[in-house]
């Protein structure tokens, strides 16, 4: 009787609740709300970030604060969200990093799908593959010659172990079937740096970072990674005419804490996909090398589930392992 008792106070409580969280959701935002950066200002993601904040507190009429929190690939700035209020007024840019995580930081303290909310897919990044202009390789087949020549004496850079780039890479390695030596670095710059020294032989990266590098001949491209022949780099083959079906680069998603409210994640979900149709953020986006990306909400749900398979799969077959 007992049970029956607590049973019927918490489906009393629940249904009292239910108006409380609908009201919540109509007047949601109540004061400004935060946005987290899980990386350090001035990166790709940050950028992408405050165009999209600007953009989002005047459609809400509360501001979007940016919030920089970097450490641990992101783990740092993602648990903040993961463990706020349900409110939804603190949210964070998510990236491909995070569907990564899943598979090298199995004991952070989240888990993707389970204690955020996805709430809008915002845009992706394509990369490129270039190579130091001392190698002489001028395509991805005549890279993969030599690879096999020279079986572990090519070094490749990325901006650390389990990022998108050192997946990528490590990706491209076991199809084209050749060894090489990773060397990580602590960030983008440090890497192109290396790169354009001679110091390592070849990196992936944003195909519009490196555009410049490539048009000034310090160093040589030699194809993207997005299905179609990039804007910024068309000249280059896709990776996909010589290893079909090999696609990579960089995503850019809002998420909200757990529990947030659908209505609230719906509207959220429908402010971003009219920015991302704005004239202007095309041209912003585009200017950044980056392709705006609206999707469904189940769209983007069913995007992160086969992101967080793809790299597991990765991780597996490469023996990536988190340092």
């Amino acid at each position: 009787m007992q049970h029956r008792r607590a049973l019927m106070g918490l489906l009393a409580l629940a249904a009292t609740a239910a108006p409380a969280w609908a009201q919540d959701a109509a007047g949601w935002p109540r004061r400004p709300l935060r946005l987290i950066v899980p990386y350090s200002p001035g990166g790709m993601t940050d950028t992408v970030s405050r165009l999209l904040a600007d953009r989002l507190g005047r459609a809400l009429g509360q501001p979007v604060v940016v919030e920089n929190r970097p450490g641990l690939a992101g783990t740092i700035g993602v648990d903040v969200v993961a463990k706020s209020p349900p409110d939804a007024h603190t949210l964070v840019m998510g990236t491909t990093n995070q569907t990564i995580n899943e598979t090298l930081q199995p004991r952070r303290p989240f888990r993707l799908m389970t204690d955020l909310t996805p709430v809008a897919m915002v845009d992706s990044v394509p990369f490129a593959l270039a190579v130091a202009n001392a190698l002489p390789v001028q395509s991805v087949a005549e890279l993969v010659a030599y690879a096999k020549a020279h079986p572990g004496q090519l070094n490749y850079a990325s901006s650390g172990p389990g990022s998108a780039l050192h997946l990528s890479m490590e990706r491209l390695r076991v199809q084209a079937g050749i060894e090489m030596q990773h060397v990580p670095f602590r960030n983008y710059a440090e890497a192109r740096t290396a790169l354009v020294a001679g110091q390592i032989q070849l990196m992936f990266d944003g195909s519009f970072t490196l555009a410049p590098l490539i048009r000034a001949g310090q160093i040589r491209g030699l194809a993207t990674t997005g299905l179609a022949r990039d804007t910024s780099l068309p000249e280059l083959p896709t990776l996909a005419e010589t290893w079909p079906g090999f696609e990579a680069g960089l995503w850019n998603g809002l998420f909200g804490p757990p529990g947030m409210p659908a209505a609230v994640a719906e509207r959220l979900h429908a402010e971003v996909n009219r920015i991302l149709a704005e004239p202007e953020m095309v041209a912003a986006q585009a200017a950044l090398g980056a392709v705006s990306l609206p999707m469904t909400s189940a769209g983007f749900r069913d995007f992160l589930a086969q992101e967080i398979t793809r790299h597991a799969e990765v991780v597996r077959v490469a023996g990536v392992v988190a340092e």
